[in-house]
């Protein structure tokens, strides 16, 4: 049935991607998206998994909502991830591990199709490889309390079909910023998240509707 629409994005996957172009229209003031070359020995290696379902008329993305206790990015919205282990043999093995932890994804349920544009979140010193996944149908999740407040069906084809970006004032480790986010049940989606959302929609907004 998406037989199409999967070979659609594992192409556009291995084209030219419009990473830099979307990351830079969700990012917040003041941040840049390269590092300097001092900063490349304090750059933490990190993976995350952007992984797609289709449910009814919809196709997900599956965030999640970190817990206000965590040390990096405390209660924002992400996508399942982290940073890599010495156990992990690749930055892939890095997102199916950490999905697999935070919400119980099953890696042999899932197929990755390629990977994003790779970004840089200056704030923490996180530099993010994140990859495209897809499952036939709604996974089992199984929440990881310690690592996850909440889990969020992020509903893709509706931000396709009608991309609603907001403004607000927010609190942040910088101070006050004025950033750009995607709104969604009364949630905040800014940043790095938002920003790998942003490319993710581009990509998806250039195929016609799966059906």
């Amino acid at each position: 049935m998406y037989s199409s629409f999967l070979t659609y994005l594992k192409e556009a996957l291995q084209g030219e991607l419009s990473g830099m172009e979307a990351h830079q229209k969700m990012l917040p003031p003041g941040r840049r998206l390269k590092t300097m070359g001092d900063e490349l020995s304090l750059v933490t290696p990190s993976s995350v998994l952007l992984l797609l379902y289709p449910e009814g008329e919809q196709i997900y993305t599956c965030l999640i909502k970190r817990p206000s206790t965590m040390r990096h990015h405390p209660g924002q919205i992400s996508f399942p991830g982290g940073k890599a282990e010495k156990e992990d043999h690749s930055p892939e093995m890095t997102a199916l591990r950490e999905a697999q932890e935070e919400v119980g994804i099953d890696p042999s349920r899932i197929e990755i199709l390629g990977k994003l544009t790779d970004l840089y979140v200056e704030v923490s010193k996180f530099s993010i490889q994140p990859f495209l996944a897809w499952a036939n149908q709604r996974p089992t999740f199984l929440i990881n309390t310690s690592e996850v407040e909440k889990l969020i069906l992020f509903p893709l084809t509706d931000f396709v079909a009608n991309e609603i970006i907001l403004e607000t004032e927010l609190n942040t480790v910088s101070g006050l910023l004025r950033v750009k986010y995607y709104p969604f049940n009364s949630e905040i989606i800014w940043g790095a998240t938002a920003m790998i959302l942003s490319e993710l929609i581009d990509i998806l907004k250039k195929h016609k509707r799966p059906h």
